[in-house]
């Protein structure tokens, strides 16, 4: 009897984890959405108009630059203690936003709330691949896909309810109920097999960690202000990228001669990892397009209200997930270099079709778009997830999720800079010179816009749809070139 008894005890544990996994993914999901509704409320309260981007773009660059130290942590000293780590310090983040007395602080405590952030990001995604083996990781990995796709939908809603009828801060205390309840179900329930004591004990790079944390941050700013603080082409712009790029080849030199490196060399020279990297990094690139440039589309163009504009967008949040869940009876077929390159290879045709849309057209053209977009990313990056996950061991694992992570969310910053460039030259050719995007959405509360600010408009996204069809076809040169026919399998049965 104690081996059934023992099985099921052994099942609850894990789905006590599992559910753990899934708040904390909430937690870093929803607060990447939930604010932008309650902007006006921020503002309106503390000020700071002219600086309030920066509730995004510093939360953004705190979770970029932390994932491959994370990352590095998660092998070094297990997965348990950084993730708990970083969801004690999510939540005093949160906390700390929600006592904010001017709009200055509210940055800085989300920058703190982005500093465990990166945490949770990395370390869900990898304790996922060590709870399950390779032929079960679908089914977690499209559960905390389904946490993604049902936090784009209900987090902006939820804020500006929160915001409208209690108030802004409750934004931020929201998370500490649940989190509470994660942290106490990752210490009660989550138990990390043994490993055999390392040779040496561990050395964390920290020289390593911290020209991580300053190169990305000044490269990072440099891509999310330029074009938006300051010209691209103005004294900051080349102070910041020029210190980036030397900040760079100082990272380069700690990193060759650090014993444990927080990016090892490794990560780039195996041809399994460092196409995947590439790949997904064109991924978040290719990203930008819908989720920053489509609902004003749907609204300038397709005179859609906000709500129903944002269902426009959110259904390839319905088809990515179900897809994903999906893919492995694809992969199980034809492998995962193949099931990725169908699926990057329909999402280039997808968007490659976008700029062909009828003017104005109707709202149901670029919904069913975006339905066949998330249901081919689905078979695209997970099937790529799982196989650069079985392609190394639990010591290596850490680090290897944590670099695809930090990639994508590197072509996202990226994609961003380069696709609102894009849009703001196409709307300055066709108006003048005497318009960009922001002042277009700015103007959308006050009525349609002029028709030929509509076509301008109209012209500016499919130009970045095109630009994102480009980033499609590179992942997909770089899948079918780079990728290995069979991705190599070098996990260890589970313990």
């Amino acid at each position: 009897m104690e081996g059934p008894a023992a099985a099921r005890a052994a099942v609850r544990t894990r789905r006590a984890v599992v559910a753990a996994l899934m708040l904390c993914m909430a937690l870093a999901a929803l607060d990447s959405t939930i604010v932008s509704t309650a902007v006006p409320q921020i503002v309106g309260d503390l000020g700071g108009f002219a600086v309030f981007s920066w509730l995004f773009s510093g939360y953004l660059l705190a979770v970029t630059v932390t994932l491959p130290v994370y990352g590095k942590l998660s092998d070094t000293f297990g997965r348990k203690p950084v993730l708990i780590a970083g969801c004690v310090l999510f939540l005093l983040g949160s906390l700390l936003c929600a006592l904010a007395w001017n709009m200055a602080a509210l940055i800085a405590f989300r920058i703190v709330q982005g500093l465990g952030g990166g945490a949770l990001q990395g370390t869900v995604q990898t304790l996922a691949a060590d709870l399950y083996p390779l032929e079960q990781r679908p089914r977690i990995q499209a559960k905390l896909s389904s946490v993604w796709a049902t936090s784009a939908i209900a987090g902006p809603a939820l804020g500006g309810i929160l915001a409208a009828y209690a108030d802004w801060r409750w934004i931020f205390l929201i998370n500490l109920p649940f989190g509470a309840l994660a942290l106490w179900l990752l210490v009660r329930h989550l138990h990390e097999p043994e490993r055999a004591a390392p040779a040496h004990p561990p050395r964390v790079d920290w020289a390593g960690a911290v020209t991580v944390f300053a190169c990305g941050g000044v490269l990072l700013t440099a891509l999310v202000q330029g074009g938006v603080a300051w010209p691209w082409l103005s004294a900051p712009s080349v102070a910041l990228f020029c210190t980036g790029f030397a900040l760079v080849a100082l990272l380069v030199f700690v990193e060759r001669r650090a014993a444990e490196p927080i990016i090892p060399g490794w990560v780039w020279r195996r041809r399994t990892i460092a196409a995947v990297n590439l790949a997904l990094g064109a991924l978040g690139l290719l990203m930008v397009a819908p989720t920053v440039f489509l609902p004003t589309y749907a609204q300038s163009v397709l005179g859609l209200a906000p709500i129903a504009a944002g269902f426009v967008l959110s259904v390839w949040t319905l088809s990515w997930p179900v897809s994903a869940a999906l893919s492995q009876h694809v992969y199980r077929r034809i492998g995962f270099r193949n099931t990725a390159l169908l699926g990057i290879g329909t999402a280039t045709l997808v968007l490659a079709a976008f700029p062909f849309l009828p003017y104005p057209g109707e709202a149901w053209q670029p919904t069913a778009l975006m339905f066949l977009l998330g249901g081919a990313l689905g078979l695209f990056q997970l099937p790529l997830l799982i196989g650069v996950q079985s392609s190394v061991d639990w010591a290596e694992r850490g680090t290897t999720t944590a670099s695809v992570l930090f990639c994508r969310q590197s072509g996202q910053t990226i994609g961003a800079a380069l696709f609102g460039a894009v849009a703001n030259g196409v709307l300055a050719s066709r108006l003048g010179g005497a318009g960009d995007l922001d002042s277009v959405t700015a103007s959308l509360g006050s009525g349609a816009p002029a028709e030929h600010v509509r076509r301008a408009v109209a012209e500016a996204v499919h130009s970045v749809y095109f630009g994102a069809a480009c980033a499609a076809a590179v992942a997909f040169l770089v899948v079918l070139f780079m990728a290995p026919r069979r991705f190599p399998v070098a996990e260890k049965p589970a313990d």
